[in-house]
């Protein structure tokens, strides 16, 4: 045989397309040519390649050698091709004899020494051999990552021989199919409890309603009142992320410069980007497409801590995937496309001093540095959010006074998982998805709801998004309390919860 195909995978976003690694040797000058859109490091395999081969004791062929990495339109990054090549190479040099080869897919870089080496990607491109049906060889060290793929064959191997021994049928690789990974169980410990959380009723409340229905939320009060102690306990009343949630989510830490660690699965994601983050830091980007921080909280949670001071520019970009749960970022040679259905929690003061209203302390903030500096987050901004409470300072006595034993997050998170069943029952999704039809047919108010909302529309000049969001919350404040339909009580609250409408 001079010519033997080869499978692996090359990803795009979070979509691993089929490469096919086809090895050719012919006569002439002794010479490895690598073929098919292929980058730098891809090229550098050949060297690689060459010295694992013979460090392993087998012969690199002195044949004019040309690999193709098909489709020849498909650009093809990092260093996790070298194994295919290697064996595309072994296989049409008959220094291995394998039948069934186009049964698998392989995925590793190969060290001088023919030691394997793990990479980033390894998730997706599992996802999509299950989905091929076939069996996939990955670096031990990958292994791990691969087993949370339910159906899926996967092999773990230290280097080229034990997968040369494994394909000739001499030393098989230990069989480790996904479907008897043990799935560890969700750890509340990793999650800060709300109990911690002195006073604040009300602002518990507003977080308890957010996690039901996947409401966004901001936070406005002086500084030291608890937003950001609030906002990193969202995520611990979550309900808990089902399978399907945690491979995405896992899929998309898979393939960023952060990588994904076991220790993080099934637990939601909770990022706080920094306020000098850029638009493209917060959305992805590069020349390699790679995901932001709004892809890196899908399923999870996304703070922006004193949402003031990021620039307008960054928060602008914001509105799309709010809406969508989606990114798409467009290159010249090569489109990508993220998931982004995450949780948008904010924190600002209200003022730039950050104490108007406060009781305790005056604000030296006049009406236009007030307006200025609250005009630094947009409208249609602040539209897509559907809650904004007030975080006032504890008084003294809540302080101060004798301790009072508060809800933890075990208890609020049961009822939330009650209301978000209820929810999924209804319509399979959370309440802050529903469309406008759904809005319809799911928010009906009586007439004494419908005469209040009016009024508040009026009194606020609410917008139709602003609208829609009222009954959305309203709904959830419903599913909370158990109650088929929306009352005049709980309209009022969600009324509530639209604090930066009242100017």
């Amino acid at each position: 045989m001079t010519l033997a195909t080869v499978y692996t995978r090359s990803y795009q976003g979070i979509d691993a397309q089929e490469v096919q690694v086809e090895a050719h040797l012919a006569n002439g000058l002794p010479a490895c040519n690598i073929v098919g859109l292929a980058e730098a490091a891809v090229k550098e395999s050949r060297d690689r390649v060459r010295a694992a081969l013979l460090n392993c004791q087998f012969e690199f062929p002195a044949k004019r050698i040309t690999v193709n990495l098909a489709p020849a339109d498909l650009p093809k990054i990092g260093g996790y091709y070298d194994l295919s090549i290697a064996i595309g190479i072994l296989a049409a040099s008959l220094q291995i004899h394998t039948p069934d080869i186009d049964q698998y897919e392989f995925v590793g870089e190969l060290a001088l020494s023919g030691e394997l080496r793990g990479g980033k990607g390894v998730l997706p491109i599992a996802l999509a051999c299950q989905q091929a049906g076939r069996t996939l060889i990955v670096p031990q060290e990958a292994l791990t990552e691969a087993q949370l793929v339910s159906g899926l064959t996967v092999y773990g191997a230290k280097n080229l021989l034990e997968v040369c021994a494994h394909l000739s049928g001499q030393t098989r690789l230990e069989d480790s199919n996904a479907d008897t990974l043990k799935t560890p169980a969700t750890n509340m410990s990793a999650y800060a409890d709300l109990s911690d959380i002195k006073g604040q009723q009300h602002a518990k409340r507003a977080l308890e309603i957010a996690a039901a229905g996947s409401h966004n939320l901001i936070f406005l009060g002086p500084p030291g009142t608890g937003k950001t102690m609030l906002a990193s306990r969202l995520a611990g009343i979550c309900p808990a992320m089902t399978e399907q949630e945690a491979i995405e989510s896992a899929s998309i830490q898979s393939i960023s410069n952060h990588g994904f660690k076991l220790s993080q699965w099934l637990q939601r994601p909770y990022r706080q980007p920094h306020h000098t983050a850029s638009g493209i830091a917060l959305i992805g980007g590069g020349s390699i497409p790679m995901p932001g921080e709004v892809s890196l909280a899908h399923n999870g949670v996304l703070f922006l801590d004193e949402l003031t001071e990021f620039s307008r520019q960054s928060l602008e970009v914001l509105r799309e995937p709010l809406e969508t749960g989606c990114v798409t970022i467009s290159r010249a040679a090569r489109q990508a496309h993220f998931p982004a259905r995450f949780q948008l929690v904010a924190a600002m003061n209200p003022c730039p001093c950050g104490y108007q209203g406060d009781p305790q302390r005056s604000c030296g903030c006049n009406i236009d540095q007030i307006q200025r500096y609250r005009s630094k987050i947009s409208g249609p901004l602040l539209d897509r959010i559907d809650m904004h409470v007030v975080v006032p300072r504890l008084a003294e006595h809540e302080l101060l006074g004798k301790p009072v034993i508060a809800e933890s997050s075990q208890q609020v998170q049961g009822r939330v998982v009650l209301a978000r069943d209820r929810q999924l029952q209804r319509c399979h999704i959370a309440n802050a998805q529903l469309t406008s039809k759904e809005i319809e047919q799911y928010c009906n108010l009586c007439v004494q709801g419908q005469a209040l909302i009016k009024q508040a529309m009026h009194k606020l000049s609410l917008s139709v998004r602003a609208y829609h969001r009222i009954l959305k919350v309203a709904r959830t404040i419903a599913d909370l309390a158990g109650e088929e339909g929306i009352s005049l009580a709980h309209l009022s609250e969600a009324i509530g919860y639209r604090q930066l409408d009242k100017g």
